[in-house]
C-alpha cells in the first residue's frame, strides 16, 4: 500500500470520543508495549486530560501531539515530547497504531511526517525513540525513517508493569550545520 496523503493531523480536544473507542478496542493489543494504565485513562474525561496535557505542552514549545487518521477515522497517535532546547535541540517520538491498521505503512508514514514537524517546525537536531528489544515491528518503522540504534539502556522504562530494557535509536536532522 502506497501512502500518498497525510495520515496524521494535529490533535485536538474533539478527538477525545474518537481516542477511547481505539484505546477500548485495542487495550489487550498495546498493553504489552504501554505503562499500566489506570482505569480512568480509558475514559472519556481521561482522554479529554490526555489531549488537554498535550495541547498544553504544545503551548509551552514542548511538544506535538497528531492522532493518525485512515478513510477519516482515528486510528493511533504519534507524538513528539520533551523537546529540549539549548545545546541539545532534541525531543522523544512515541507513536502506535490500531492492531487493525498494522503493517500498513501507517506507523512508518506518521513517523516521517512527525520527523517534518520536529525538523522543519521546530528546527530540532535530533529526535530519539525507544524500542523494547522485542518490538521489531517498531525498529522496521524507525530504520525506515533513518533512524539508527545507538545503545541499549537496562530498565528504562516501566512497561507492561516491569522495569524493561530499551533499544535507543536517533535520526539526525539533514539540514542541520555541523
Amino acid at each position: 500500500m502506497t501512502l500518498t496523503a497525510h495520515v496524521t493531523r494535529p490533535i485536538d480536544l474533539d478527538d477525545a470520543p474518537a481516542l477511547v473507542d481505539v484505546l477500548h478496542a485495542n487495550r489487550a493489543f498495546l498493553a504489552p508495549w504501554e505503562p499500566v494504565r489506570d482505569e480512568s485513562y480509558f475514559t472519556l474525561e481521561g482522554q479529554r486530560e490526555v489531549v488537554r496535557h498535550a495541547l498544553e505542552a504544545q503551548g509551552a514549545g514542548l511538544g506535538r501531539a497528531h492522532v493518525i487518521v485512515h478513510d477519516g477515522r482515528v486510528v493511533g497517535r504519534a507524538t513528539l515530547a520533551g523537546v529540549v532546547r539549548g545545546a541539545l535541540q532534541s525531543c522523544a517520538l512515541s507513536y502506535w497504531v490500531a492492531a487493525e491498521h498494522n503493517g500498513r505503512g501507517l506507523a512508518t508514514a506518521s513517523v516521517g511526517e512527525l520527523l517534518d514537524v520536529a525538523f522543519t517546525e521546530l528546527g530540532l537536531h535530533r529526535v530519539q525513540a525507544e524500542t523494547l528489544p522485542h518490538n521489531a515491528a517498531s525498529q522496521r518503522v524507525l530504520a525506515r525513517n533513518g533512524f539508527v540504534r545507538y545503545g541499549l539502556a537496562p530498565r528504562y522504562l516501566r512497561i507492561a508493569g516491569a522495569w524493561q530494557d530499551h533499544v535507543m535509536h536517533q535520526v539526525l536532522n539533514p539540514a542541520a550545520d555541523g
